[in-house]
């Protein structure tokens, strides 16, 4: 009874904290964004601090940290240094909360973690979509505006999106991604496909373009990797899905989808990617004239307000690093994403987690349109897939150390024996 108490509460635990990642348009603004799973994991740091551990350093996390510490490093010959000193903050912000939610995950079963990702994630899709009907509520189902903003709405040139409880609707289908690709992956019981319903809703209404391509993209994947006849059972029911959707949008929220969706296709050709070909051809300018060091890091919102008067992000994570770190920089994170993947696509773990891999594939993807430089659902995801990997019980070779235990008491170090 009482391992059935503990094993309870750990997940209520990891309940709260997955969620409480997702909730990032709520937060408060002290020179940097104080987000609610910061505190939460600060106040569990400090329930546990006489236990707290660090250990078990994958190559991926030690290439990690090296490209981290080579962009922040990269800020010192900078031009802002300012803005490179942001960055340095929040990374060391999110690489501490990173190992707490490491050791908040550690010696619980996989069933647990995945069960309490499941409820997360369902528990993200509702909320959003909760804000998303009363920013609607709130317009008056009038969406003529641009940049608009209401709850869990966003009015962009007149398309009511969805941006739940992020600030940004592009960003939403990234932060659902660990959420689709797990419920796609374990459809068994109603729960699950109740939450791949949901992540299918709220992601298409986010009209995104490029999140929505990452979105069939994997549901591809997926298809091909298994035996294509005995996944057209789930064919249908994407399928049926997404007309079933399109249904209740057209006749009981009088959505025009069929003009959005065209208006979406002919504004690409015409807005250049919401102006992202421009961008991506400055950072491109920009790596080329500062190609082994770059400009600096996060320094090219800057350089873009100094010399074009915006100050706005390439929307290119790949063009990112080039421009802000040069080839050192873009070599180091090329690295990280192959060791990763190496990690993530051995036999074990893409038998026994095959959403961590689809996951990965759509992250890298979106990647190409978007900045995540500093992101929390990216090291979410990455403790997630750290947890997993010992659960697995990895090879001593897929460590590049030993494992590292460190325990935290009162204000001391102490060396502790692994278990």
């Amino acid at each position: 009874m009482d391992f059935n108490n503990r094993t309870q509460k750990k997940q209520y635990l990891l309940i709260i904290m997955f969620f409480l990642v997702t909730l990032t348009n709520f937060n408060l603004y002290i020179g940097f964004s104080v987000k609610p799973f910061m505190i939460f994991l600060l106040i569990y740091f400090l329930f546990h601090l006489s236990t707290f551990q660090i250990k078990k350093l994958y190559w991926y996390e030690l290439f990690l940290v090296l490209f981290y510490l080579f962009y922040c490093y990269t800020g010192a010959f900078s031009k802002y240094p300012a803005s490179s000193m942001r960055i340095l903050l929040g990374f060391t912000i999110l690489m501490i909360c990173y190992f707490i939610m490491k050791f908040a995950m550690e010696g619980v079963a996989r069933s647990v973690i995945e069960k309490s990702l499941a409820i997360a994630g369902i528990l993200f899709n509702l909320t959003s979509l909760g804000l998303y009907v009363l920013g609607l509520i709130s317009l008056g189902f009038q969406f003529q505006g641009d940049r608009i903003r209401s709850f869990g709405v966003m009015l962009d040139r007149d398309y009511p999106r969805l941006i739940g409880s992020v600030p940004d609707p592009n960003f939403y289908i990234f932060y659902n991604t660990l959420f689709f690709t797990y419920f796609l992956c374990n459809r068994k019981g109603s729960f699950n496909k109740i939450g791949l319903l949901l992540c299918i809703l709220t992601n298409f209404l986010t009209f995104s373009r490029g999140g929505l391509l990452a979105m069939f993209l994997i549901v591809g994947l997926y298809f091909l990797m298994n035996n294509p006849l005995a996944q057209l059972k789930l064919l249908f029911g994407f399928v049926t899905s997404v007309t079933l959707i399109g249904y209740i949008l057209i006749y009981y929220l009088k959505f025009d989808v069929l003009s959005i969706i065209q208006s979406r296709i002919s504004d690409f050709s015409n807005d250049g990617g919401s102006g992202r070909f421009v961008l991506w051809e400055r950072a491109w300018d920009y790596f080329t004239s500062h190609s082994l060091l770059g400009i600096g890091a996060f320094n090219f919102p800057n350089y873009n307000e100094f010399y074009h008067g915006e100050n706005i992000q390439v929307h290119n994570m790949f063009l990112d690093i080039l421009s802000e770190s040069g080839i050192i920089g873009f070599l180091l994170f090329v690295t990280f994403i192959l060791t990763l993947g190496v990690q993530l696509f051995r036999y074990p773990m893409l038998k026994k987690s095959p959403y961590l891999s689809l996951a990965l594939i759509a992250i890298v993807f979106q990647m190409m349109s978007l900045s995540l430089i500093i992101n929390e659902m990216i090291f979410m995801y990455l403790a997630v897939v750290s947890v997993m990997l010992s659960l697995n019980k990895a090879s001593s070779s897929s460590h590049i150390l030993k494992p590292i235990n460190i325990q935290l008491s009162y204000g001391f170090l102490k060396g502790r024996e692994g278990s």
